[in-house]
């Protein structure tokens, strides 16, 4: 049977297209038909519904933008759900709370299927070159037959155990990388407003021992001025939101994440909710306008 992919946003898109050059028998559905047409001219087969996706498929992968819209598609909560998960394997490689994963795993058992989480980390860029890293968790059996499903979306596949340590090891990640770029936006910001030479500040950051492909991919962003996202602010605060929320859980303190929480809402504010992470500049230099240092 064919594998089901289930949208086809930002990250999904690129992800399911690498799928189909890599010779898998792919059927797609996503809400906007806009995101469709590339998939349907490379050789994916498009569905009506997502219901028609789970017909088709026993391996289901769904890239949705939160938790709501994975149980959407599902049909969770209604007697359809059993319908579209009972004898399949069900991938989610969105971001969700492991307390909402921990749930999924239940339900989907329950209605005699399989569950796998499957994160990634990375952006748009790596996810159009294949250069993801997935982080699996779920029953060996499941992980094992989902496994060569990532070969082509990830240059490197870590598996983690029991979910839902996949999704802890993701929001572990995203930690480091929210508080590191949002450094590297300061310090821009502490650069350009002391008038120095910002091809300088690019030269001397990717000499150092800071400089990854983070840094120059971001750096280069805010010297031109480019925030098109390859991830959204917007995404980059549901995210923060999530690691908040679990720290809070296990009375762990996190300061760095809470001091980014409050300047990405910042950012969303000021109306850059869709434009890259980068752009969490944009909060800082209305703080630094408003005299707020």
């Amino acid at each position: 049977m064919d594998v089901g992919f289930i949208g086809l946003g930002l990250m999904g898109q690129p992800m399911a297209l690498n799928l189909v050059r890599a010779g898998t028998s792919l059927v797609v559905w996503n809400r906007s038909s806009g995101k469709i047409e590339p998939l349907r001219a490379a050789g994916a087969r498009v569905a009506d519904s997502p219901a028609e996706v789970f017909r088709q498929a026993r391996i289901v992968i769904l890239m949705m933008v939160d938790s709501n819209a994975t149980d959407l598609v599902l049909g969770r909560g209604t007697p359809d759900f059993v319908v579209n998960v009972a004898q399949r394997i069900i991938v989610s490689m969105g971001t969700n709370s492991a307390e909402y994963s921990r749930g999924l795993e239940a339900d989907i058992r329950a209605a005699g299927g399989s569950y796998v989480e499957a994160p990634v980390s990375g952006s748009r860029k790596p996810a159009e070159a294949g250069l993801l890293v997935a982080m699996l968790a779920g029953d060996p059996a499941s992980v094992d037959e989902v496994r060569p499903l990532m070969q082509p979306m990830c240059h490197q596949v870590v598996e983690c155990g029991k979910v839902p340590s996949a999704l802890l090891m993701k929001l572990s990640i995203n930690l480091f990388l929210i508080t590191m770029v949002t450094g590297l936006a300061e310090s821009f910001h502490f650069a350009e407003r002391h008038q120095l030479d910002l091809q300088q500040f690019l030269a001397v950051l990717d000499a150092g021992p800071m400089a990854s492909s983070v840094s120059r991919l971001r750096a280069h962003k805010l010297v031109d001025g480019d925030f098109a996202a390859l991830t959204s602010i917007s995404d980059v605060l549901k995210n923060n939101r999530l690691i908040a929320a679990a720290a809070r859980q296990s009375n762990l303190a996190s300061p760095l994440l809470d001091i980014c929480y409050s300047l990405y809402g910042e950012t969303v504010a000021l109306g850059h909710g869709q434009e890259d992470m980068a752009a969490v500049v944009r909060a800082i230099e209305a703080r630094t306008d408003k005299g707020d240092n």
